[in-house]
């Protein structure tokens, strides 16, 4: 269960990251307005999916070093 915690917690390190170089690219882009909001919005659901994935990887973690 702890390995399979820390592959978990990983992945969701690198959804989070995916969803901050995302976002940076999207500021960085020549989009203005409401398209630059759109955009910036689309990427909520995946980094709340992201730090959810991340968080389940930590509580196995910790489970698994408890028992």
């Amino acid at each position: 269960m702890l390995l399979a915690g820390i592959v978990i917690t990983l992945l969701g390190i690198l959804g989070l990251l995916g969803c901050a170089v995302a976002a940076f690219r999207a500021r960085q882009s020549t989009l203005e307005g409401r398209v630059l909001a759109n955009r910036l919005r689309r990427l909520i659901p995946w980094n709340l999916a992201a730090l959810c994935v991340s968080t389940i990887g930590l509580a196995m973690v910790v489970i698994g070093m408890i028992l």
